[in-house]
C-alpha cells in the first residue's frame, strides 16, 4: 500500500504544528489559507485519520499527528539535504546522518569516529538523539532515525542487530576505597559496601539482574538512581561504590575514581547497530556506518 502525498503537504502539516496557526503557516509558505487547508486535508485523507485538532483559537496535533512529527521532520530534512548534495561534486558531497545512540556511547566513543569521518566528509551533518535503550529502539522502529547504536536485547522481528563491541560491567570506586587496592574483585566482595545502581527500569539494570540471577546472585543496593552519571557523582562524593558499564566510566586517569574488573561471573553488554529490517540508508549514513563498523567492529 502506498500513500500519495507531496513534499509540500508535509511542509504544510509541519508548519501548522510548529507555528500553531493556519494563518502564520500560510504566510510562511506563501500560500493562501484555503490552499493550505487543502494540503492538510489531502494529507489526512492519504493517512486515513485526522492529524490536527482545530478550534477557533488554537490548532494542535492529534495523537497520531504527534507521533508523525519526528518522522515528517526527518523526511523533510533528508529531502532538503539531498537537494543540496546534488549540487556538490566529488567525494565530499553533503548530507545528513540521523542516529539514536546510547548516551554513554554518544559521550565516550562516538565523537572519535565522527571526527575521523568529518575529516573525509566535512559537509555531512549529524543529528544524534542520545536516548536510553528502549527509547532508542523505538526511534529506529518508528523511522525517526536511520539506525541506532544500542544494546542487544530486542525481540522485535522488524529490527536487525549487528554486533559492534562488548562492554563489560566494572566496579567504580574512589581511589581511597578498600577495594581500590585490588586488581579485580568478585561480586561477593561488593556486599559489605553501600552499592549505587541505576533504576530497575534501565536496560543496563535489566541485563545485569538477569545475568546475575543465573548465578544466584542478587545485588543489594543502597542508592538507586536514574542516570549512570549520577551514580558516578555519588561515588566521587564517597557515598558508596557503583557497578556500571566500562563505557560509562571516565576513560582517562581520573583524580578521584578508579575502575576494576568484576568476575565470578564476568558480565558484559553487547553494543551494536540496530536497523529496520528491509530499510534503506542514505548514502551519507551508509558511508558513516561503514566507518563505524570498521572502528568498533574490530574490537
Amino acid at each position: 500500500m502506498s500513500i500519495n502525498c507531496e513534499i509540500l503537504d508535509l511542509r504544510a502539516f509541519l508548519s501548522v504544528v510548529e507555528l500553531e496557526s493556519f494563518h502564520r503557516a500560510a504566510d510562511a509558505l506563501h500560500l493562501s489559507q484555503p490552499a493550505l487547508s487543502r494540503r492538510i486535508q489531502k494529507l489526512e485523507q492519504a493517512i486515513g485519520a485526522p492529524l490536527l485538532e482545530r478550534t477557533t483559537r488554537h490548532v494542535s496535533a492529534t495523537a497520531l499527528g504527534t507521533e508523525l512529527i519526528p518522522l515528517v521532520r526527518r523526511m523533510l530534512e533528508e529531502f532538503d539535504g539531498s537537494l543540496f548534495a546534488v549540487r556538490d561534486v566529488g567525494a565530499n558531497r553533503g548530507g545528513l546522518v540521523t542516529i539514536a545512540c546510547l548516551p554513554t556511547a554518544a559521550f565516550y566513543f562516538l565523537p572519535t569516529v565522527i571526527r575521523q569521518f568529518n575529516e573525509e566528509y566535512p559537509n555531512i551533518r549529524f543529528r544524534i538523539l542520545d536516548l536510553p535503550a528502549t527509547d532508542g529502539l523505538q526511534a529506529v522502529a518508528r523511522g525517526e532515525v536511520e539506525f541506532g547504536i544500542n544494546i542487544m536485547g530486542t525481540s522485535d522481528p522488524d529490527l536487525i542487530f549487528d554486533r559492534l563491541v562488548e562492554d563489560p560491567f566494572v566496579l567504580a570506586a574512589r581511589r581511597d576505597h578498600p577495594l581500590a587496592a585490588k586488581p579485580a574483585v568478585g561480586w561477593a566482595e561488593l556486599e559489605p559496601y553501600h552499592l549505587i545502581t541505576v533504576h530497575r527500569s534501565s536496560g543496563n539494570r535489566t541485563l545485569l539482574d538477569a545475568a546475575l540471577a543465573k548465578s544466584n546472585i542478587k545485588l543489594r543496593w543502597f542508592y538507586e538512581v536514574t542516570h549512570l552519571s549520577t551514580s558516578l557523582g555519588l561515588v566521587e562524593a564517597g557515598l558508596g561504590i557503583s557497578v556500571l558499564p566500562r563505557m560509562a566510566t571516565p576513560q582517562d586517569d581520573h583524580p578521584f575514581l578508579i575502575t576494576r574488573p568484576i568476575g565470578d561471573p564476568e558480565i558484559s553488554r553487547t553494543i551494536g547497530v540496530v536497523r529496520r529490517r528491509g530499510g534503506t540508508l542514505s548514502p551519507a549514513a551508509e558511508r558513516f556506518l561503514d566507518m563505524l563498523m570498521g572502528a568498533w567492529g574490530s574490537d
